[in-house]
C-alpha cells in the first residue's frame, strides 16, 4: 500500500468511525448471534495472495461488526464503564502510526517523558501525594500483580516464614489471580470478612493478621478497595493503613473503577486515608475517556517497585540509565506501547472541569435511577451507591429466597432480550442482584429512564 493509497483508505475509515460515534446508539447494544457462527463466516485458511483493501473492508462492515458487542453505546450499563473518546482514538491512530517501542528513555525520550508529566498531572487531580510516582500498566490486573510481587520481594528481605495477603472477599478477582501467580499459592490468601455494606472489616484484618503471626506465617500485603466490582464498596482506609503500618504490611489500594471519581472534590472522602498506602491503581479506560488499555499505577517507594522488576542485561544498557527512567523496569513487560499520549491528548481536550462535569452527570443519573427503584414498593436496593453504579433487584411478596434469585435472573434476560441496554448482576450475601452501572460517555438521562422503563416492564411479565 502506497502513502497515497493510504491517505484514500484511511479517509474512508474517519468518515466510517465518526459514522459509528454518531450513530451507535442506534444499533443494538448486543449482537444477535450464537457461539461459532462469526467463525463459519470466516475461511479456515489464509489467503495465498495479498487482497484489496477495500474487499477487507467490506467484509469488516458485513462479517465483523455484526457480531460485536457495542461497549461505547449509551445503553451499555453493563460491567463498568470501558470509555474511549475522540480525541483519545485519534491519539491511537498517531500512536499506530508513530509504532514506537517505549520500553526505555533511549528507545523513545519523548514518550517516557510525556508519561512522567502526564502522571503527575493526574496525580495532581486525583489530590494524590507527592510522594507518589506515577507509571502507566496495561490493566489493573497486572498492576495488581506488580503490587503482590514487590510486596512479597520486601517480606522476603524480613522473613523467610510463609506469606500471607490479606483482602476481602469483595475484592476483584484479580487479587487472587496475582496471589497464585507470584508463587505463593491459593493458600497465602486471606479473606478478610466484610459488614454491611459489603466493605473490609479491619476488625477482623487485624485478629487475622495476630492469628497468622501467632501460626509462624509473615504477613506481607493488604490489598482494600475503594470501589469493588460487585457494589463499589469502600474499605475504610484509614484503619486498614494504621492496621498495614502496625505490622509492616505493604497496603495496596484498588480503586481499579472509582479513582476518577478522586477528580471530584465532593468524593474525596472515600479516599481518605490514601496516603498510607505503598502502591494504588486505577483506570482511565475506565471512566476517564480513555480507551483500553491504560491502567494508572502509583507508588511510594520506587526502589522497591525496580527491586522486584529491574533486571538489565548488557544488550538493553543506555549511556543515560542512571539519569533516566526506563519503564520496562516498573513492571511486568518488557515492550512497552506509547499509552501517554491518548491520556495526554484527553486531559487537554476535556480539561479537568469538562471531565468533572462528565462523572458529576453520571453520579447524579444514578442517584435517579436509585431514586425510582427505591420509590417502588416492589423493588429494593442491595448495597449503598457512591459512586455511579445501583445495585437492585424485584422483590415481589410471597418469594422465597430461591424464588426470588430465579425471578431476577429472568427479569435480567427479558430486560437484556431488548437488545437496547445491557445490565449484568453479581451476588450480594448471596443473592442475586442486577447492576446498574452508568458511565458511558454518550448516556443521558433518557437512556437511563428508558433502561428504568424496560426494568418495570420486565418485572410485570409472569415467568
Amino acid at each position: 500500500m502506497t502513502p497515497e493509497q493510504f491517505r484514500a483508505h484511511a479517509h474512508q475509515l474517519v468518515d466510517w468511525m465518526a459514522d459509528y460515534l454518531r450513530d451507535v446508539g442506534s444499533r443494538p447494544v448486543t449482537p444477535d448471534v450464537t457461539p461459532g457462527q462469526v467463525r463459519a463466516l470466516l475461511p479456515a485458511t489464509p489467503p495465498d495472495e495479498g487482497e484489496a483493501f477495500s474487499r477487507i473492508f467490506e467484509d469488516f462492515q458485513r462479517e465483523i461488526v455484526p457480531g460485536m458487542t457495542h461497549w461505547n453505546h449509551p445503553g451499555w450499563f453493563a460491567y463498568f464503564p470501558a470509555n474511549s473518546s475522540p480525541p483519545s482514538i485519534l491519539a491511537e491512530m498517531l500512536t499506530a502510526t508513530l509504532g514506537a517501542q517505549c520500553m526505555s528513555w533511549s528507545t523513545s525520550p519523548a514518550a517516557t517523558e510525556l508519561e512522567q508529566v502526564t502522571m503527575d498531572w493526574l496525580r495532581q487531580l486525583c489530590g494524590l501525594p507527592d510522594s507518589f510516582t506515577g507509571v502507566i500498566q496495561d490493566t489493573a490486573s497486572t498492576a495488581t500483580l506488580v503490587a503482590i510481587i514487590s510486596a512479597r520481594e520486601r517480606a522476603r528481605t524480613r522473613s523467610d516464614a510463609p506469606l500471607a495477603v490479606y483482602a476481602s472477599g469483595e475484592a476483584h478477582s484479580s487479587v487472587a489471580k496475582a496471589v497464585r501467580l507470584a508463587g505463593l499459592g491459593d493458600h497465602a490468601l486471606r479473606v478478610v470478612p466484610v459488614d454491611g455494606s459489603c466493605a473490609m472489616r479491619p476488625d477482623a484484618l487485624r485478629q487475622m493478621i495476630d492469628a497468622d503471626r501467632a501460626a509462624g506465617l509473615h504477613p506481607a500485603c493488604v490489598v482494600a478497595t475503594v470501589g469493588t466490582t460487585s457494589s463499589t464498596a469502600v474499605d475504610p482506609l484509614t484503619p486498614i493503613g494504621a492496621i498495614a503500618r502496625e505490622h509492616d504490611l505493604w497496603l495496596h489500594v484498588d480503586a481499579a473503577y472509582a479513582g476518577s471519581a478522586a477528580l471530584l472534590p465532593e468524593c474525596r472522602h472515600h479516599f481518605a486515608g490514601i496516603e498510607a498506602a505503598d502502591s494504588y491503581v486505577f483506570n482511565p479506560h475506565k471512566w476517564l475517556l480513555t480507551n483500553f488499555d491504560c491502567t494508572a499505577y502509583y507508588v511510594r517507594d520506587v526502589p522497591a517497585l525496580l527491586q522486584a522488576c529491574s533486571i538489565s542485561p548488557e544488550y538493553l544498557r543506555t549511556a543515560h540509565d542512571a539519569d533516566v527512567a526506563n519503564f520496562r523496569d516498573w513492571g511486568i513487560q518488557l515492550g512497552r506501547r506509547f499509552r501517554a499520549l491518548k491520556l495526554w491528548f484527553v486531559l487537554r481536550s476535556y480539561g479537568a472541569e469538562g471531565i468533572r462535569a462528565m462523572l458529576r452527570q453520571h453520579i447524579e443519573f444514578a442517584r435517579q435511577f436509585r431514586s425510582w427503584v427505591e420509590s417502588e414498593p416492589d423493588f429494593e436496593v442491595m448495597a449503598p451507591s457512591p459512586f455511579a453504579l445501583v445495585c437492585f433487584r424485584h422483590h415481589p411478596a410471597g418469594m422465597d429466597r430461591a424464588e426470588l434469585d430465579r425471578h431476577n435472573e429472568a427479569l435480567l434476560a427479558r430486560v437484556n432480550a431488548s437488545r437496547e441496554v445491557y445490565l449484568t448482576h453479581t451476588r450480594l450475601s448471596g443473592r442475586y442482584t442486577i447492576r446498574m452501572a452508568i458511565g458511558q460517555w454518550q448516556t443521558t438521562e433518557a437512556h437511563v429512564a428508558r433502561a428504568w422503563e424496560l426494568v418495570r416492564g420486565a418485572a410485570s411479565c409472569e415467568l
